[in-house]
């Protein structure tokens, strides 16, 4: 299991949103390159990146920025905006190693099921869920496809990789929702597909309850954590030699 350093880029900055919400955000960093290097320093070797911006207009806007993270040398994986290939292939060409197909993996799962037979694992699949239901366009709508009919669907289709969010406990520090997690890794397990889990983590004692999931399920490939990192509920390098053994 590792651990994914989160960096949300709004308005070109480092913020972090609760539940989600565009107007509810704390910045942390003006340059988000700066926390890509703090995360550097600590240890970390690969970064969960999500261009907000281009989660809600539906159009990457924060290439630049991406880049320069990607720079770094870490494993870079990029949500937000990524609507067509032009687009994946936009990523790929900025050094992102992992691209991450939210929405339209939704609204057209065959969209995704076609870029995992061409790129492999180098494709993930965003599936954000309140209440169980996928939630799209950067959060803003709640749809009708349930998140776990979704991921069966995918996962048969050959994507390989997931990243499950519990939106109601994002941002929130309220701990990470372990029955939610495991549900989705039973959901993936069949299919051979791995998942990387997001939400809530709020203290290392929630890095301590993803190690034993992890020890229970061979697909929990990692975890995201973001707000408890900036807001020094969790030390960093602390939680990566703990995940490292």
């Amino acid at each position: 299991m590792k651990i994914y350093p989160a960096v949300d880029i709004k308005d070109g900055k480092c913020v972090r949103l609760r539940k989600g919400a565009a107007e509810d955000k704390t910045v942390y960093f003006e340059n988000p390159v700066d926390a890509a290097k703090a995360f550097l320093d600590a240890g970390s070797k690969c970064i969960h990146v999500v261009d907000l911006d281009g989660a809600f207009e539906g159009e990457m806007v924060n290439l630049k920025t991406i880049s320069a993270i990607a720079e770094l040398g870490m494993f870079v994986e990029l949500g937000g905006g990524m609507r067509d290939e032009v687009a994946v292939k936009a990523a790929f060409n900025a050094g992102v190693s992992r691209a991450i197909i939210g929405t339209k993996a939704c609204t057209n799962p065959e969209f995704a099921i076609d870029l995992a037979s061409k790129y492999g694992e180098k494709i993930a699949v965003g599936i954000d869920a309140k209440g169980g239901m996928v939630a799209i366009k950067g959060w803003v709508e709640v749809s009708q496809t349930s998140a776990h009919e979704l991921a069966k669907k995918l996962a048969e289709g050959g994507v390989k990789t997931f990243i499950y969010t519990d939106i109601d406990t994002d941002g929130m520090l309220s701990g990470v929702n372990v029955v939610a997690q495991k549900q989705m890794l039973e959901t993936l397990s069949p299919f051979g597909a791995n998942l990387i889990a997001s939400g809530g983590v709020a203290s290392i004692t929630d890095i301590e309850k993803m190690l034993l999931l992890d020890s229970q399920h061979s697909n929990l490939d990692g975890v995201i954590v973001g707000k408890a990192i900036y807001e020094k509920k969790i030390n960093l390098k602390e939680a990566i030699t703990l995940v490292n053994g």
